[in-house]
C-alpha cells in the first residue's frame, strides 16, 4: 500500500510540476525577449531619425533631424547615450536618460571606434553594455546594468515562486493521493483482516483434527488415511501461521520494543541451525561475519528472515554446492549477502518474487509445500526495520542483498 501510496503522489506531483516548469521557462523567456526588443528598438530609435531624411521627400510636414533637438530626446527605463564622431575621434556625447550612473561612455565608445560590428545587442543577463554602429558618424549606447539587474530579479523572483509552489504542490499532491487512494487502502485493510479473522478461526478446528489424527489408531486398514491428514493438516497449518505472520507485519510494528542485538550471533545461529539440512544435500553454509556488528530489531523477526533467506537458498541450490553467507557493516549501513548456486532468478521476477502468493515455478513449490509467503515475510520484516532487500543472479549465482541503516 505504501508503494501504491509513493506511486501515486509521484505521478500527480510529477505532472503539476512538469506544467510550472513550462510556465516559469515561458515567463523568463517572455520577460526577456521583451527586453530584447526594447534595447533593439531604443538602439534604433536615433539612427531611424538619420535615416528618415534620406529615405524622404522633404515636405513642409516633415522637420529635418538637426531641428529635432536630438539633445533633449529622453528615454525611459534605459541608459542610452548617442556618441556623435567627427573624423575618427569622438565629438560629442548625448545622454538621453534621466539616471546617473559610473558607467564610462567615452571609454565604451573609444573602444567601438575601431569595431567592424555594426549592432552587437549580446546576452541581456551578462553583457554590459549594447552598441548599433549602423550610421558612420553616430554610435548609440545602452548600459545594460539596469537590464541585468531587472532580469535576474524576475529570475530570482520566479524561481523564489516556483520553490514556494512546489511546496504548495506537494501538499495539495499528498492530499489528493490520500482521497483517490482511500478506497485502496480501505479494501487492502479488509481483505488483511479477514485473511487474519479466518486464519484464526481456521486454527482451532484445524488444531482438533490434527490432535485427533494423532490420537487414531494406525492399522493396516486406514493407515494411509490417518497419514494423509497429518499431511494435509500440516501443510493448512504452515499456510495458516504464514498469512497470520505476514498480516501482523504488513499493519506494522511499535519499534518501542526493539533492542540492540548482536547481528553476528544471530545470523551465525541461524547458518548453524540450517548446516544440518543443508549438509543432507551435499550443500555447504560458509558464513563470512563481520564481529559484533550491532543494530536495534525486533530478534525474533531477524531470526525469521535470515531463516527464510538461506532455507530459500538450500532449495534452489545445486547439490554439491555452497551457500555464502557474509555480513558486513560500512560507516552507515549493514550489508547481509547470501548467495547459491542454482538456477537463477528469471528476468523480470527479481521484484515479483518478494509479492504474496507468488511462485515462479508452482508445481514444483507445490510439491515442497511452499505457497509464496516466506520472501513477502521476509521483505516486509526488512521494510518494517527500515531497509532494503532485492535479488538479482548472475552466472548461475542468486544473490538476496539486503541493507539496513545503522
Amino acid at each position: 500500500m505504501k508503494k501504491l501510496n509513493r506511486k501515486v503522489l509521484l505521478t500527480i506531483f510529477t505532472i503539476i510540476s512538469i506544467f510550472l516548469v513550462f510556465g516559469t521557462v515561458f515567463y523568463n523567456i517572455q520577460a526577456y525577449m521583451t527586453e530584447y526588443d526594447n534595447v533593439f528598438r531604443s538602439l534604433n530609435i536615433i539612427n531611424d531619425f538619420n535615416n528618415r531624411p534620406n529615405n524622404r521627400p522633404f515636405n513642409n510636414n516633415f522637420t529635418r533631424p538637426d531641428d529635432r533637438e536630438i539633445d533633449n530626446m529622453m528615454i525611459m527605463d534605459y541608459e542610452v547615450y548617442t556618441v556623435k564622431i567627427s573624423d575618427g575621434s569622438i565629438e560629442r556625447i548625448i545622454g538621453h536618460s534621466n539616471t546617473e550612473s559610473s558607467f564610462d561612455v567615452e571609454s565604451v565608445a573609444n573602444e567601438l571606434l575601431n569595431k567592424e560590428q555594426e549592432l552587437v545587442i549580446g546576452s541581456l543577463y551578462n553583457s554590459k553594455y549594447a552598441y548599433n554602429s549602423k550610421v558612420n558618424d553616430t554610435i548609440v549606447i545602452i548600459n545594460m546594468e539596469s537590464v541585468n539587474n531587472r532580469l535576474y530579479g524576475i529570475l530570482f523572483k520566479s524561481v523564489l515562486v516556483f520553490m514556494v509552489s512546489e511546496i504548495i504542490i506537494y501538499v495539495i499532491s499528498l492530499l489528493i493521493t490520500r482521497w483517490i487512494t482511500k478506497p485502496a487502502e480501505e479494501s487492502f485493510k479488509k481483505q488483511r483482516d479477514f485473511i487474519a479473522d479466518a486464519s484464526h478461526e481456521l486454527k482451532t478446528p484445524l488444531a482438533v483434527i490434527m490432535a485427533s489424527s494423532d490420537e487414531l489408531k494406525e492399522d493396516k486398514k486406514n493407515a494411509k488415511y490417518i497419514e494423509n491428514i497429518k499431511y494435509e493438516s500440516d501443510r493448512m497449518n504452515k499456510l495458516i501461521t504464514g498469512l497470520l505472520d505476514l498480516s501482523k507485519l504488513e499493519s506494522g510494528v511499535s519499534k518501542d520494543t526493539y533492542k540492540e542485538e548482536n547481528l553476528s550471533k544471530i545470523i551465525e545461529k541461524i547458518s548453524l541451525t540450517f548446516e544440518a539440512i543443508a549438509f543432507e544435500q551435499n550443500i555447504a553454509i560458509e558464513a563470512y561475519l563481520e564481529k559484533d556488528v550491532m543494530f536495534k530489531c525486533n530478534k525474533d523477526e531477524i531470526e525469521k528472515l535470515i531463516s527464510i533467506i538461506i532455507d530459500n537458498a538450500i532449495k534452489h541450490s545445486y547439490k554439491d554446492s555452497s551457500i555464502e553467507v557474509n555480513l558486513k557493516a560500512e560507516k552507515n549501513n549493514i550489508n547481509i549477502d547470501i548467495t547459491n548456486s542454482g538456477d537463477p532468478i528469471k528476468p523480470g521476477d527479481e521484484e515479483k518474487i518478494f509479492e504474496r502468493f507468488y511462485r515462479a515455478d508452482k508445481s514444483r513449490n507445490r510439491e515442497s509445500n511452499r505457497y509464496g509467503l516466506g520472501l513477502a515475510i521476509a521483505k516486509n520484516i526488512v521494510t518494517n526495520h527500515s531497509g532494503t532487500i532485492k535479488a538479482f543472479s548472475k552466472d548461475n549465482k542468486t544473490t538476496f542483498k539486503i541493507v539496513f541503516k545503522k
